[in-house]
């Protein structure tokens, strides 16, 4: 192997909890919840499937469907689609979810597995180039910037900078061309294998990691290391 692709979510970094994104939206706008009513808000947030990242959403409303389903082909849809799920879940201020789709979208959202920094680094170490590639509607490089990762990563592929999202192959092809890399000498990790395995029909090899909250998965992407031989 020559070449690496990682998704972003699930994969490299890890959403904080539906409790802590709620607890920190609220904070911010300066409104308070008693421990159980919030604890309750963020279960149904989750079960609506309201926060990036997180749960699938246990049912898309009927008028959701379509704009679902193409959610990551551009920035105005990634967040039209969240935001109506969010809104599945009554606030006491209208205004938060949309302030909760904002927090998702910062850097303190996000905790990246405690094992991507060196294995990012060891890659870099053996002159293996590393992409990422994601189905997103927003900006997810100053995330990586924040947490010190950027310099490891050659090029980012985002959906929604391309209007194509992943099992589609021709993003998977964007970031091997981006990469100036051989797909049949690329490995591409993810979480996702209906998505992320969209990369075998270009040839690429493909590996698997659970979609864990980061403290419960210390260590799931050292086989990474032992595949790229």
């Amino acid at each position: 192997m020559t070449s690496v692709l990682f998704d972003f979510s699930g994969t490299l970094f890890r959403i904080e909890s539906a409790e802590s994104w709620l607890r920190s939206v609220l904070r911010a706008a300066g409104l308070a919840m008693p421990g159980s009513e919030l604890a309750e808000k963020a279960r149904a947030l989750e079960a609506a499937g309201a926060l990036p990242g997180g749960a699938s959403p246990v049912r898309v409303p009927d008028e959701l469907a379509e704009l679902w389903r193409v959610r990551d082909e551009s920035a105005e849809l990634h967040r039209a689609a969240y935001t109506g799920l969010c809104r599945q879940v009554p606030l006491p201020d209208p205004a938060l979810h949309d302030a909760l789709y904002e927090r998702h979208m910062t850097p303190a959202a996000w905790s990246p597995y405690p094992d991507a920094p060196a294995v990012l680094s060891e890659l870099r170490e053996r002159g293996l180039r590393v992409g990422v590639v994601s189905n997103i509607g927003w900006d997810l490089r100053p995330v990586f910037r924040e947490h010190g990762l950027d310099a490891y990563v050659d090029t980012y592929t985002l959906s929604y900078e391309h209007g194509v999202q992943k099992p589609d192959a021709r993003l998977f092809t964007i970031a091997c061309e981006a990469l100036g890399a051989d797909p049949r000498r690329t490995l591409m990790v993810g979480d996702n294998r209906w998505a992320d395995g969209g990369a075998a029909a270009l040839g690429c090899a493909v590996h698997f990691v659970d979609h864990l909250p980061a403290a419960e998965r210390p260590d799931g992407l050292r086989p990474v290391l032992e595949l790229v031989g």
